[in-house]
């Protein structure tokens, strides 16, 4: 091969596969930790986390199928946590067999959890407040939020609460749908965590018929609000057992929603411990160190466990259009 040809094959061959890198669907900014998954093995299946950094000290509630409850456990690097408890399990109520997926904000000096209680055909969301994150007391024998509107059909599940201290409200985005996987997130509102006026056009957020990756379903929103924007780090169901995780972006947190141009930023690795879906993600911005913590679950047969991903700098791609 001539010397002409080596060089045209040095700067083509990378343009070839670069569709083959994007079918992959991994974002090369997100970097898995070589330790993942961080939290799983031996406990039996871990999935959907909700955290609260404090005094450098990370605080993770998962669900913990294996023990039908919400368990607990703390990390210093958010890789390495401590032997786990168990901080929430299901009562006779019977609406609540299973509890899981979870969202806990610390306000007014107290610990607030919104909780998914499920049955066979059913899910709903709770309420629960503690003044430690451990010992937990429910506000309300009953659900807070319950699936009412047709497209939320017989569940809705996966809360994620932000305290707005301009309105003056807690801001829930939630899943609802079919009990399985949910379809698409809706919005909510309460001045007190326990009365809850969903929006008028629910669902906000649905799946992009145009987006292969998304097609499906979008479930489990996670939002952040960083200066003009919030950010909904999400799960987007190619079909119903594969899924990866994806941003969006709105001013208001409710409309106008614009998706990232690198979605998806995390998804299943072949063979690997997540090889079959990645869900429910869970970001931190370090101010101190200039980059993203992002916590998911991964799927691999019948096993979830959780890990973890990295993104150096504040900025998420959005601007590299």
């Amino acid at each position: 091969m001539s010397v002409n040809r080596i060089l045209v094959a040095w700067f083509v061959l990378p343009l070839l596969l670069l569709p083959f890198q994007l079918s992959l669907g991994q974002s090369p900014e997100w970097v898995k930790s070589p330790d993942n998954p961080v939290l799983g093995g031996d406990l039996g299946v871990c999935f959907d986390v909700t955290l609260i950094q404090e005094e450098g000290v990370f605080k993770m509630w998962f669900s913990w199928r294996t023990k039908k409850s919400m368990g607990y456990t703390e990390s210093k690097d958010g890789v390495h946590w401590s032997e786990p408890q168990i901080v929430l399990s299901p009562t006779d109520s019977g609406w609540e067999e299973l509890i899981n997926r979870s969202s806990v904000v610390r306000h007014n000096g107290r610990y607030y959890m919104w909780y998914t209680g499920q049955t066979s055909g059913n899910s709903r969301i709770g309420f629960a407040t503690s003044d430690d994150g451990i010992h937990w007391t429910r506000e309300s024998k009953d659900p807070v939020l319950v699936p009412e509107a047709d497209w939320e059909k017989v569940a809705v599940m996966c809360p994620d609460v932000v305290w707005n201290e301009e309105k003056k409200l807690f801001e829930m985005r939630y899943s609802g749908g079919e009990q399985y996987e949910p379809n698409a997130i809706g919005y909510a509102t309460s001045p007190d965590g326990k009365t809850w006026t969903k929006y008028a056009a629910n669902p906000i957020f649905k799946p992009d018929p145009n987006c292969v990756w998304e097609q499906h379903k979008v479930t489990a929103g996670q939002a952040v609000r960083r200066g003009e924007w919030v950010y909904l780090f999400y799960i987007g169901f190619e079909n119903e057992n594969l899924a990866r995780i994806g941003i969006a972006r709105s001013k208001d947190g409710i409309t106008n929603w614009e998706r990232m141009p690198a979605n998806p930023i995390i998804s299943p690795e072949k063979d690997k411990w997540d090889g079959d879906a990645c869900y429910k993600p869970f970001a931190i911005y370090d101010e101190k160190e200039d980059f993203w913590r992002l916590w998911y679950n991964g799927r691999k047969g019948n096993v979830e466990q959780i890990g973890m991903a990295t993104h150096q700098g504040k900025e998420l791609g959005f601007e590299k259009k």
